[in-house]
């Protein structure tokens, strides 16, 4: 008769380091790094009124982090990230283990939309503090958008998604920098390119 390596269910206790699971060049690591050290986030934190009454709120360093490690590995449900918390060491990790429901990461998420175009810029200045920028040009290049929207006559020949990303995208440069140009050229009918381009970025 065959014989197998015995299979033990019985309880372990096994010691982990949470800080060691963020392994330096990992980009875990460096997001973990570079919002603790680099980003001002006193916009998002001034938006919490708890200093005396109202129960602890999770810190908005740790939900930006885990929500951009979620980005970044194809998470873009808050349900698949609260998932994540609880069962991959590296968001535990990340996270200090806080473990947030999906309804405060949806929340979160909301409420990032004004302060969206400041963590673009943050983002770019640390890039040029670091000697990654060439300080030239900066572009946002083939977006491809639908043309031609079912059951909506009166937006025929504009995209499905409307004016309203490409006006966002459009300003998101304009914090950093003059856009030069703005040109549409399709590769057939029916789709369109969007291509955005701004020079003088950080002179």
């Amino acid at each position: 008769m065959a014989r197998f390596k015995v299979v033990n269910m019985s309880p372990r206790f096994l010691p982990v380091v949470l800080e060691q699971q963020l392994v330096p060049g990992t980009f875990e690591h460096a997001l973990h790094t570079l919002i603790d050290s680099e980003f001002d986030l006193s916009a998002l934190e001034a938006k919490f009124k708890n200093d005396e009454t109202g129960a602890p709120a999770y810190d908005p360093a740790v939900m930006l982090r885990i929500v951009l490690l979620g980005y970044s590995r194809g998470m873009v449900s808050s349900r698949s990230i609260e998932r994540a918390c609880s069962e991959n060491v590296v968001f535990m990790a990340i996270s200090g283990d806080t473990q947030p429901a999906y309804t405060t990461i949806a929340a979160f998420v909301r409420g990032l939309s004004d302060e969206i175009p400041t963590i673009f810029t943050e983002v770019i200045l640390i890039r040029d503090r670091q000697g990654l920028i060439g300080r030239q040009m900066f572009a946002i290049d083939g977006v491809k958008l639908p043309g031609k929207p079912r059951g909506r006559p009166e937006m025929k020949g504009l995209s499905t998604y409307g004016k309203h990303p490409i006006r966002r995208l459009t300003e998101m440069t304009n914090t950093c920098g003059t856009p030069m140009s703005t040109s549409t050229a399709g590769p057939r009918e029916g789709t369109s390119r969007k291509s955005f381009s701004c020079h003088r970025v950080l002179s």
